[in-house]
C-alpha cells in the first residue's frame, strides 16, 4: 500500500495501523480516514493476521477532526463534496459514521493503543476498537459525535455528567468506567499493547471471530448500531446549526470546537 498519512506494519500475526500525522496530533483528515479504511480492510483480509492494533504516532493518539490543515484544505478543494446541507451530511456519514461502524465490525479483534490526547474523533476511533490500552497520561474527551457510542461506553448517568460539563476523562477514570481495559506507564504502552495482542493471537482464529460476532450481535439486539445511526441525526442538527451560522456570517470553521476549548480551559486551571 502507498500510504501517506498512515503506517502499516505486520509483526507475525499482529497488524499495526499507526496514524501518522504527528505534526497535527493525528487530526483526522479525509485522506487519513480513507487510508485507515484501506489498511483495516487489508488486515482483515489477510489470513495470517489474528489481531489488529490501532496506534498514533507522536505525543497524542488523536486530537479529533481536521478543522483546516493546509493538506486537508487542498485535498477537499481537489475532491469536493457537494455544497450545502446535502454535502455536509454526505461527508459526515461517509467519513465518520459508515467508516467507524465498519471498523467496529471487522472480523478480527482490534486494540486501540492510546497516549496523550484522545479528543472527539479520537474517542470514536478508540470506541470502535474491541479493547483499549491507555498510557497513564492519556486524556479522553467525548461529545455528541457522529459515532455516538458514549451511552454504551460508560454508565448513562456518568456519561451525562461528563458530557454536560465537556470535561476530559483521565485514563484511570476511563478504566473505572469500563471504557479502557488496561492503564500502563507511558514508556510501557507499546510493549504492553503488543503483549496483549500476542496473547489474544494464541487463540483459535475462528473462535475469536465467533466470540466477537456474538458479543457485537448481543449489543445490536439491545439497539447499539441503530442508536448510533439515529444519534448521527442529532449530531447533524447540532453541527449544521453552527455550520450554517458561520456560513451566513462569512466565517470559516473555528480553530477548535467549542467543547474542546471549554475542556482545555478546565485543564489549565
Amino acid at each position: 500500500m502507498d500510504l501517506k498519512t498512515v503506517l502499516y506494519e505486520k509483526h507475525d500475526r499482529i497488524a499495526k495501523v499507526t496514524l501518522n500525522r504527528p505534526r497535527y496530533k493525528n487530526a483526522q483528515s479525509r485522506l487519513m480516514l480513507e487510508e485507515m479504511d484501506q489498511a483495516f480492510l487489508d488486515a482483515n483480509a489477510d489470513d495470517d493476521v489474528r489481531v489488529i492494533i490501532l496506534a498514533g504516532a507522536g505525543e497524542s493518539f488523536c486530537s479529533g477532526h481536521d478543522l483546516g490543515t493546509p493538506e486537508d484544505k487542498e485535498d477537499n478543494a481537489r475532491r469536493p463534496f457537494p455544497k450545502g446541507v446535502r454535502g455536509e451530511y454526505a461527508r459526515s456519514r461517509q467519513l465518520f459514521l459508515d467508516n467507524t461502524l465498519r471498523w467496529r465490525d471487522l472480523d478480527k479483534p482490534t486494540i486501540a493503543q492510546v497516549q496523550g490526547l484522545c479528543i472527539f474523533g479520537g474517542w470514536m476511533f478508540a470506541a470502535a476498537m474491541d479493547l483499549v490500552v491507555a498510557s497513564d497520561d492519556a486524556k479522553f474527551l467525548p461529545s455528541l459525535l457522529q459515532y455516538f457510542s458514549i451511552p454504551w461506553d460508560m454508565p448513562p448517568r456518568k456519561a451525562k455528567e461528563i458530557l454536560f460539563q465537556s470535561r476530559f476523562v483521565a485514563a484511570e477514570e476511563a478504566a473505572r468506567l469500563g471504557f479502557v481495559n488496561i492503564v500502563v506507564p507511558r514508556a510501557e504502552l507499546e510493549a504492553e499493547t503488543m503483549a496483549l495482542a500476542n496473547r489474544i493471537a494464541e487463540s483459535d482464529r475462528f473462535t475469536l471471530r465467533m466470540l466477537k460476532w456474538a458479543i457485537n450481535s448481543a449489543q445490536d439486539e439491545m439497539g447499539y448500531s441503530n442508536a448510533i445511526r439515529n444519534a448521527h441525526s442529532h449530531h447533524m442538527v447540532l453541527g449544521l446549526g453552527g455550520f450554517m451560522k458561520a456560513q451566513m456570517q462569512g466565517k470559516g470553521l473555528p480553530k477548535r470546537m467549542p467543547g474542546v476549548e471549554q475542556a482545555l480551559k478546565k485543564l489549565q486551571k
